[in-house]
């Protein structure tokens, strides 16, 4: 399904695939050869997305463009990259030939460069730099540049690097503190509620 948004309306080379029950959403950008399989789900928001060529695009997939504030996320993947089901990428670049495993998620800002394999129920963390041909291991957390590997067990390691990151303001545009969870996530569902409000004017345009 292809969806105008804010204006703009997907841009899909012939040689693409799209599954009947795919949904692209605004200013998607697909290259040729690439496929979108069943269930994926590919939403510009108020920013962008553009898939290289020959990049595979599994079942139930999410990629999500997103703005906070000023600042724009678009997802940028580029050629011979390959998301498997379930993956989530949000706001961030996967550079050629990596592949985001099943269940794999990326967040905004975050770089996996080329080669590099993000494993079976990994998360890559906001303004991640994952260096080319890294390996991040299954059901790991990888925040920072220089990059470094977290497991979930290390929770006071893993919740002061998070907090040093300052995802609210990266990801939602604001200002929260981090020991005040009940403002961060009113304000954050209150600025997603504003930026996807925008939907209402939606147009479907394969009907």
């Amino acid at each position: 399904m292809l969806i105008k948004h804010r204006g703009f309306e997907p841009v899909v080379d012939s040689s693409v695939f799209i599954a009947p029950t795919a949904v692209l959403v605004g200013r998607v950008a697909v290259g040729r050869d690439s496929r979108i399989m069943y269930g994926a789900v590919l939403d510009s928001e108020g920013s962008e997305i553009k898939i290289g060529e020959c990049t595979i695009n599994c079942e139930n997939a999410v990629l999500r463009a997103t703005a906070s504030g000023d600042r724009e996320h678009p997802v940028l993947i580029r050629d011979n990259v390959f998301i498997w089901p379930h993956a989530t990428l949000l706001g961030c670049t996967v550079e050629p030939c990596s592949y985001i495993a099943t269940g794999a998620t990326v967040l905004q800002g975050a770089v996996v460069h080329s080669g590099a394999v993000v494993a079976v129920g990994a998360l890559v963390h906001a303004k991640t730099v994952v260096p080319e041909g890294f390996f991040i291991p299954p059901n790991t957390i990888a925040i920072g540049d220089p990059v470094k590997i977290y497991s979930p067990d290390e929770k006071e390691l893993l919740a002061e690097a998070i907090k040093s990151i300052g995802f609210a303001k990266i990801a939602f545009g604001i200002e929260a503190q981090w020991e005040d969870r009940l403002s961060r996530y009113k304000q954050a569902t209150e600025v997603r509620s504003k930026e996807f409000g925008s939907h209402f004017n939606d147009v479907i345009l394969d009907e």
